[in-house]
């Protein structure tokens, strides 16, 4: 059958690709790096370093992945062109559909490790601290954070990311007003830095009994999370903090006593907090961490050097310039307005389908260096 022949030929053109994404992922590199931490790793004074040895777990975790992830892509290819063959000599065309949806899969994992090669920013690989806030709108703007909350989670839950709640503040009726989660995973950061800004909502109000349309904001704010060699002086003085009783989602266990805790930077007015943990302590660490984090962001993107030059107007949120609409009435769309990608399925866009919108980010970057 023709068909067969046309696949075939499109599998045998990915070869080329394929050796390319090897030299661009340095696969030969990582695999020697992966040897050298397994020797380190077995060094009789390794767990000696509790906290270096987790590190050193971690990078190796990662790394394997990596080159498991490049190894599965190679053998489906292979895989691919067996059963095309088979198929073609049974003229089975049951086998033809299942082959044009696994090799439509298959472009997908190809594309998505690629664009693994444009994530070359200094912090690209660390992990996500992601946080949500509810703009004016009370409680439709505050349902519209839910919605965001549980997108993003289906998001990381689908790339076998783990997913940390580090604060949760309920909404007044429904919905919720803010919440913070740590995304733990290789590239994290890289990926989800491409959905910081204000996103909008467009839909009838569920809210509204008259049903009307209303328009909600909510921004996303992501940085990444630091390790223990970047060092930030943070003047005490210039703190703020303040506890309470932690709420929402944390259980009961968190809400007998004021083990949460929120800091304000005073000069920046920039805020973290944290309920995660039982310990007021470990709350406090967190939610530390948090902010140097933050104001490190900060510090960064406006070139300063000093996070002692960071000014209260750097933490203004402009509302007016949304990255992204999701329409749900009178149509539905949703469209990034950086670039331009739109999609009509809104339903699979909060269900989690964020590649489209994250991978022309990354595409459009690329094409502007």
């Amino acid at each position: 059958m023709i068909e067969f022949d046309t696949i075939r030929l499109e599998l045998e053109g990915y070869e080329g690709q394929i050796a390319l994404l090897k030299d661009a992922l340095h696969i030969g590199q990582i695999q020697d790096e992966i040897s050298e931490l397994e020797i380190h790793a077995q060094e009789p004074d390794f767990w000696t370093n509790v906290e270096r040895a987790q590190t050193v777990q971690t990078r190796m975790r990662q790394l394997q992945r990596r080159v498991e992830k490049y190894r599965s892509l190679e053998k489906e290819r292979e895989e691919l062109l067996v059963l095309c063959e088979l198929g073609n000599e049974a003229d089975d065309k049951d086998v033809l559909v299942e082959l044009q949806e696994s090799v439509a899969k298959f472009r997908h994992e190809l594309e998505s490790m690629r664009l693994e090669t444009l994530l070359t920013g200094e912090y690209d690989k660390n992990n996500a601290i992601l946080t949500l806030h509810a703009g004016a709108g009370g409680t439709e703007a505050q349902d519209w954070v839910e919605m965001l909350y549980r997108m993003y989670n289906r998001w990381a839950e689908d790339h076998d990311f783990e997913i940390k709640e580090l604060d949760y503040l309920d909404g007044d009726e429904a919905g919720i007003k803010s919440a913070s989660i740590l995304i733990s995973g290789d590239n994290a950061y890289g990926f989800l830095r491409s959905e910081i800004g204000v996103h909008r909502l467009v839909r009838i109000s569920p809210f509204d009994s008259s049903g009307r349309r209303h328009t909600s904001f909510a921004s996303c704010e992501v940085i990444p999370e630091l390790d223990n060699s970047i060092q930030i002086s943070i003047n005490p003085a210039d703190l703020r903090i303040d506890t309470y009783r932690a709420s929402g989602k944390g259980g009961q266990h968190i809400n007998k006593t004021d083990s949460a805790v929120r800091i304000t930077h005073i000069p920046t007015g920039c805020v973290t907090s944290c309920q995660s943990e039982r310990s007021q302590v470990q709350n406090k660490e967190t939610a530390m961490n948090m902010l140097k984090a933050k104001l490190f962001a900060l510090a960064q993107s406006a070139h300063m050097e000093k996070i002692e030059d960071l000014k209260g107007n750097q933490m203004d949120i402009a509302w007016g310039s949304q990255i992204r609409s999701y329409v749900f009435c009178p149509y539905t769309m949703v469209k990034d307005h950086r670039t331009g990608y739109e999609v009509v399925d809104v339903d699979s866009v909060m269900d989690g389908d964020l590649d489209g919108f994250i991978n022309a980010f990354l595409s459009g970057m690329q094409i502007e260096k």
